[in-house]
């Protein structure tokens, strides 16, 4: 069997095993939208304002009148707004120890350690009507907010070292497969007739560190990556095994060279921290790519789609659009699937430029639906018609290329301050759409998309100038492809793709 193309059971159950960390936190994600009344409500209890304002409020006003008034008091507002942003900041404080919790133990015992995490976010939460609801949840989703924000890492960079050269990408792309899943699934048991109700909510958010419980059963079983311990830790017979179980009986020969030339090319240079890898001029052109790749995921306007989208179905007319939404998690997961699909066949460069383009082309025809909806009813279709087509285009490529690709673009070395920085972007950007969109939203109305539409158009033109094709190259074909030069890059992927052509032919 040719080396570099193996499919095993070992393998399967090593990235299956990876993913749940990623199902974990696509949840997380998810999970905290769809009962967001009745956690407000519970905040007002909580807080004592809901009391407070039943014993002013008439005898004939109905319990929704009374949840409503406790929703906008200014400390239920202030509390509701903590619990969704403090995800985002213990994502931004944690990427930075990615690198670090890889590097100590190995990714497989990382990614076990910090489960405890998870487990103790759930209990937090599951039981948060123990002691102060507002506080037991705050307090859940800081801890869940951290472990994401490593776990976000170390699944990309365990499967990105694990995988074999020729599916690196299709496998690479279930992180994100498993994110929007976990979206999808948060939604689903979230509607108020399964758990995002008064009495189970409690339940929904404590699920959240379910799949870390099943995680910590299977890691065991899952061998460490032979390049964590050749190049890492030098062990040249215990990497040896760990390639036989991760693609069975073959001859390591090649992967083993490979990684001995990583190794010397590691040896050779000091051990690479973030400040280190920032002020690099050797990586600046990797790390640069890396950076904007996330940025270009989080600056695209998808998360402005899933805040806008109910309101964009309501406007339209849909009797119940919290199933339009859900609608959309559902094409989400498909197109997600498809990439994994396309992504070892169509490139990772292809697919980030369709993708970005076909988003900047719904960017504009949703804003156009939604300036003539109102005059003409069909437009109401078009808005429609242009998310759905968005969320398609960002799963095609946008969406799950940028966690995986900067795994790609680094040596060993690098990788893990590499990891750590590209994280921290994804979460900062995160957040900081999180936190001014409403506020940007209020100033441009459905002229908001434009500005989306302009940043697309950019991150695609930088794309095409600056990204070269990592698809089926190693990562000393990968880091000779930068050290060419930026303008080289295109015509460099061009080249390549034609030599690979012409061996292909040689050798039929």
């Amino acid at each position: 069997m040719e080396s570099g193309k193996q499919l095993t059971g070992t393998l399967a159950v090593a990235v299956f095993t990876a993913v749940l960390g990623s199902l974990q936190y696509g949840y997380s994600l998810g999970v905290i939208n769809a009962p967001q009344k009745v956690i407000e409500k519970n905040y007002g209890r909580s807080l004592g304002v809901w009391s407070e304002r039943a014993a002013v409020l008439s005898e004939n006003s109905t319990e929704e009148e009374d949840f409503s008034e406790a929703g906008q008091h200014p400390a239920v507002v202030m509390y509701w707004s903590l619990s969704v942003a403090i995800f985002s900041i213990g994502g931004m404080l944690s990427s930075f120890l990615v690198g670090f919790v890889g590097d100590l133990r190995g990714r497989v015992k990382g990614m076990l350690m910090i489960n405890v995490l998870a487990v103790a976010a759930g209990l937090l939460m599951g039981l948060c009507r123990m002691w102060k609801t507002h506080i037991m949840v705050i307090s859940g989703r800081a801890v869940m907010g951290f472990y994401c924000g490593l776990t976000s890492g170390l699944v990309p960079m365990y499967i990105g070292e694990i995988a074999p050269k020729a599916y690196r990408g299709a496998l690479g792309t279930l992180h994100q497969l498993a994110v929007v899943i976990g979206i999808l699934i948060s939604q689903v048991i979230g509607l108020d007739f399964i758990l995002g109700n008064d009495d189970m909510w409690p339940l929904l958010l404590g699920l959240s560190g379910a799949p870390a419980v099943l995680q910590s059963f299977l890691l065991p079983l899952c061998p460490e990556s032979p390049r964590y311990l050749y190049i890492l830790l030098g062990k040249d017979q215990e990497a040896r095994k760990s390639l036989y179980r991760l693609k069975g009986a073959y001859d390591p020969t090649s992967d083993l060279e490979e990684m001995r030339k990583e190794k010397e090319e590691a040896d050779k240079e000091t051990r690479v921290s973030i400040l280190s890898l920032i002020c690099s001029s050797v990586y600046r052109q990797q790390l640069i790519v890396a950076l904007m790749m996330h940025l270009s995921q989080q600056f695209s306007g998808i998360n402005a789609i899933f805040y806008y989208s109910t309101d964009i179905f309501t406007r339209a007319g849909v009797g119940q659009p919290v199933y339009a939404t859900i609608g959309v998690g559902a094409i989400n997961t498909i197109f997600t699937l498809l990439a994994v699909a396309l992504v070892d066949k169509a490139g990772r460069r292809t697919l980030t430029l369709a993708g970005l383009g076909g988003m900047c082309c719904c960017a504009i025809a949703m804003t156009v639906g939604l300036k003539f909806q109102g005059e003409y009813s069909w437009m109401s279709y078009v808005s429609m018609s242009a998310i759905f087509l968005f969320v398609s285009f960002f799963e095609l490529g946008p969406g799950p290329i940028p966690w995986f690709i900067v795994a790609e673009l680094f040596s060993q070395g690098p990788r893990p301050a590499a990891m750590a920085l590209a994280g921290c972007c994804n979460w900062t950007s995160n957040f900081i759409i999180g936190m001014t969109f409403p506020y940007i939203q209020a100033w441009l109305d459905c002229y908001v998309f434009i500005l989306f539409a302009v940043l697309l158009f950019g991150f695609t033109v930088f794309i095409y100038m600056r990204v070269p094709e990592t698809k089926g190259k190693t990562f000393e074909e990968i880091s000779a492809v930068f050290h060419k030069g930026p303008k080289k890059l295109a015509k460099r992927t061009k080249d390549d793709t034609e030599l690979q052509q012409f061996k292909t032919s040689t050798d039929a």
